[in-house]
């Protein structure tokens, strides 16, 4: 459950669940709001799960076991998988260097098991891993003045670089902000505050200095599919990182990880089975709906909207490695017009650092 359930009530929220949690969907009118974050600024309350990882041997060990370099330095971040033997992403994760722990950042859902799975991995390091998803509020910030947002209520200068974070304070609640790597296609920031302070950072975000408008799950999904991104529970979970095209979530060059073998093969081998496209399509299909080329399935629809910026409907899929030309996707039993289109399908004030690259 949310950690503001009153807050967003009195808001008029309407819920939907992600992971096991019951998350905002939306405030009313989503579409409307999705405009207004892709002109100005708007906020929502993530359903992240929690991990803090403590202990002298905390930087190796995480850093063997994920496919991407754990920072050495406080104060810096990166997007990484955890992949199975077989090299399929179990799930994605943003970890970041706090000094004497690490703080792990999950899909909903997904923290309890990452826990478990490493504590019995754990053999004689120095490493103590803890579930502390209800310790933290967790809003992220995203637009086009998102930064003149964080300034207008920040004590300390925002951070600049991609993952990077500054701690702080927003009136009395102490802060850290994260700058996002641009999943939305905006500017974007993360405000981490203890779940106490949550009630303040909320009104902080919404009332004072720039004001900004909080969105639900529903905005962000259809912010996320215009620029491109991939997100866990639609496209990531199950697949190989390679064909997703996630090049920012892999180090080819780095040390052992596991499935580090199944991703290297991949990558030598020149191209993957499958890629990850955008699409425009005569009408929005469901997820799973089938991709024709002609005669032939292609592939699925792993994630559609109505693009509120666009205008249109449009669709994100797995097809076969260089599928092009005419193509349709089964929209209610027919066969519907589609094309590939070129990712981002629209261009912000900043660019996602997971658009697909192959």
């Amino acid at each position: 459950m949310t950690v503001l359930a009153d807050i967003h009530d009195e808001h008029g929220a309407t819920y939907v669940e992600r992971g096991g949690r019951e998350v905002v969907d939306h405030y009313g009118k989503p579409a409307r709001v999705h405009r207004a974050v892709r002109k100005g600024v708007g906020f929502l309350e993530y359903a992240y799960g929690v991990l803090t990882v403590e202990g002298d041997d905390r930087v190796e060990y995480v850093d063997n076991a994920v496919s991407n370099r754990v920072p050495q330095t406080d104060g810096e971040g990166v997007y990484a998988l955890l992949l199975d033997p077989q090299g399929h992403i179990e799930t994605d994760m943003y970890v970041y260097n706090a000094g004497e722990r690490l703080l792990v950042f999950t899909p909903p859902g997904e923290a309890e098991g990452l826990a478990a799975e490493w504590r019995e991995k754990t053999f004689i390091q120095d490493v103590d891993i803890d579930v502390a998803t209800t310790d933290f509020g967790v809003f992220g910030v995203h637009g086009p003045k998102a930064t003149e947002k964080i300034a207008s209520v920040f004590n300390e200068q925002t951070p600049d670089q991609h993952l990077s974070f500054v701690r702080g304070s927003m009136g009395d609640a102490g802060v850290t902000v994260v700058r996002t790597d641009a999943p939305a296609g905006e500017e974007g920031y993360e405000v981490i505050c203890a779940a106490a302070a949550a009630e303040d950072v909320f009104d902080t975000l919404e009332n004072r200095g720039l004001n900004a408008v909080p969105f639900g799950y529903r905005t962000w999904e259809t912010l996320t599919l215009e620029a491109g991104t991939p997100l866990f529970e639609s496209e990531l979970d199950g697949e190989i990182p390679n064909v997703l095209g996630l090049r920012n979530a892999v180090d080819f060059e780095k040390g052992c990880f596991v499935g580090q073998e199944v991703v290297s093969r991949v990558e030598n081998r020149g191209q993957p089975s499958s890629q990850l496209v955008g699409l425009t399509t005569e009408a929005v299909p469901e997820r799973g709906a089938a991709v024709f080329a002609g005669d032939e399935a292609v592939g699925e629809v792993t994630r559609a909207v109505e693009s509120p910026d666009l205008g249109e409907p449009i669709a994100l899929a797995l097809v076969d490695f260089g599928t092009g030309g005419d193509l349709a996707v089964r929209v209610d039993g027919e066969e519907r017009l589609a094309s590939l289109a070129k990712l981002p399908f629209s261009e912000g004030s900043d660019r996602s650092e997971r658009i697909p690259q192959y």
